[in-house]
């Protein structure tokens, strides 16, 4: 199944926090949306959920405007906490499933299974403000999964999380799409994304700008490498001047070479073995973080979407029935 966010805009007031917004997910993947604060990503999973309208602009599966129906097979955890502080944690998640329409039965199954691979089913309980920040996203999550959706939409799940629990909830979310779960989910941790995802989009000022697999991200047009060895960068550009490579020095005896991919790569090391031993000669690709910084610009401090609408049940967030 393909869902397709198509040429999205929206604005509040004077701020326009999407203009042009359009990606694809297909069944099965692990889409990473990244983009600096007030980029569009809030905005733009509003939208796919039915808690805000575009302006212009659709949200398709497979080819078809999303309906009710469509939505009540969407999970969503957003980036606010969204769970009700003085209900007990096992209560919540079944009062959410039966929103969902699973029966009582089923419910209390589906969410007591949650609780035990988020490990925290000694928490059940207890009240959802006695949890710590990390803890209450493990639920959070639990509340997303727990009517086995098609789709996941993640406002930044791994906040505040400790490396013990991104590792259970990455391992969970790589289940999920190996079993046909479309998943998509914003994040700051560029290095995480960059090691599970399928594909990423980078947004900026309410657009993507670059979007495709990890390795398609990282291919450059140039060749690019990562030398080490005991010379000064003076010397090292004079050796290097009938290559026309780009030089930059990175710390002490280590540098960053940039050429064309016409340059025989042997002849350049031959070149430089005649300068000294060569501790470290490496093709580089640009990592993600590294691709960010390049080409997002960051827009003016603002909040993304003014001020927060008010949740007034399902239907609020799923969108009207019609």
């Amino acid at each position: 199944m393909t869902l397709k966010i198509e040429d999205l805009h929206k604005s509040f007031g004077t701020n326009k926090a999407l203009n042009g917004m359009s990606f694809t997910a297909n069944t099965g993947q692990l889409f990473g949306f990244v983009g600096s604060n007030g980029a569009g990503k809030t905005t733009t999973m509003r939208i796919m959920l039915g808690v805000l309208n575009a302006d212009s602009g659709k949200v398709t599966l497979n080819g078809k405007e999303l309906t009710f129906a469509d939505r009540k097979n969407f999970g969503y955890m957003p980036e606010e906490r969204g769970l009700y502080p003085r209900m007990k944690i096992l209560d919540q998640l079944v009062y959410l499933a039966t929103l969902q329409g699973l029966d009582r039965k089923e419910a209390v199954a589906r969410s007591k299974y949650w609780l035990e691979r988020l490990n925290i089913a000694s928490r059940a309980q207890e009240l959802v403000q006695a949890l710590s920040l990390g803890n209450q996203q493990r639920v959070q999550l639990a509340a997303a999964l727990v009517h086995d959706p098609q789709f996941l939409v993640l406002d930044e799940p791994f906040s505040g999380l400790d490396p013990l629990a991104v590792e259970t909830m990455t391992a969970i979310l790589k289940e999920r799409a190996q079993a046909g779960t479309t998943i998509i989910f914003s994040s700051h941790q560029l290095d995480l994304v960059e090691r599970i995802c399928d594909r990423v989009g980078i947004c900026s000022q309410g657009s993507i700008v670059a979007q495709g697999t990890i390795d398609e991200l990282r291919t450059t047009t140039d060749q690019q490498f990562s030398v080490q060895l005991p010379v000064e960068l003076p010397s090292l550009q004079t050796a290097l001047a009938p290559f026309e490579t780009t030089v930059t020095e990175q710390g002490k005896h280590s540098f960053h070479l940039s050429l064309a991919r016409t340059v025989n790569d042997q002849e350049l090391l031959q070149s430089l073995l005649k300068l000294g031993p060569v501790h470290s000669f490496t093709p580089y690709r640009p990592h993600l973080t590294e691709l960010f910084s390049n080409i997002v610009v960051s827009p003016p401090v603002t909040d993304e979407v003014n001020k927060p609408q008010k949740a007034r049940g399902l239907a609020k967030l799923f969108g009207k029935k019609k």
